[in-house]
């Protein structure tokens, strides 16, 4: 019988960890050139871990394209987080009216989650937000309207999770379509 090196387990260890914790991003990829993660951050809510998010930018400072990728730690139906993106919206701002016709419009799109499937949304001007599950495309949605009200839930200076919006951000400021301080 042959034995390892410490070294070499180490360096094998340290090789399927790294494997282990990549992320597929070749979505956002696809959709957005030559990307980079500008913040990383988590929701906790009540001491639970609820998601983890990834806001990715492009290399190009001038660009106006992003995307945010959220990792789901809890089990969620379609129809609460659609519930809950709405009610994100009307604390930011947006009318009543129309938080209800995009929530309504989003619980016939989005899934149902378990712990450790992913919901991204990736902005692109002219496009608006293109929107996948696991990395698959499910929706399209026109407008820079809903794209500012989606998007401004955890970019918006008015988001309800300040914490959240500071990680996401970094050292960086919001992406143009946002409005707000850096």
């Amino acid at each position: 019988m042959k034995f390892l090196s410490c070294t070499a387990i180490s360096i094998f260890l340290l090789s399927t960890i790294s494997v282990c914790l990549a992320k597929d991003i070749s979505h956002i990829e696809g959709a957005l050139s030559q990307v980079q993660p500008q913040g990383v951050g988590r929701l906790n809510f009540w001491g639970f871990h609820v998601y983890d998010a990834t806001l990715y930018r492009s290399i190009h400072k001038d660009s106006p394209e992003f995307a945010l990728d959220i990792k789901y730690q809890k089990s969620f139906s379609g129809l609460s987080i659609a519930n809950r993106t709405a009610e994100e919206m009307r604390k930011i701002g947006v009318p009543e009216s129309q938080a209800v016709v995009w929530g309504n419009e989003l619980a016939k799109i989005l899934p149902n989650v378990e712990p450790g499937q992913t919901l991204t949304g990736v902005y692109s001007p002219g496009q608006g937000t293109t929107l996948f599950f696991d990395g698959k495309k499910i929706a399209q949605i026109p407008g820079a309207d809903f794209s500012r009200a989606f998007f401004g839930i955890w970019l918006d200076s008015k988001t309800s999770v300040p914490k959240l919006r500071s990680e996401l951000l970094g050292k960086g400021c919001p992406p143009p379509l946002i409005s707000g301080t850096c």
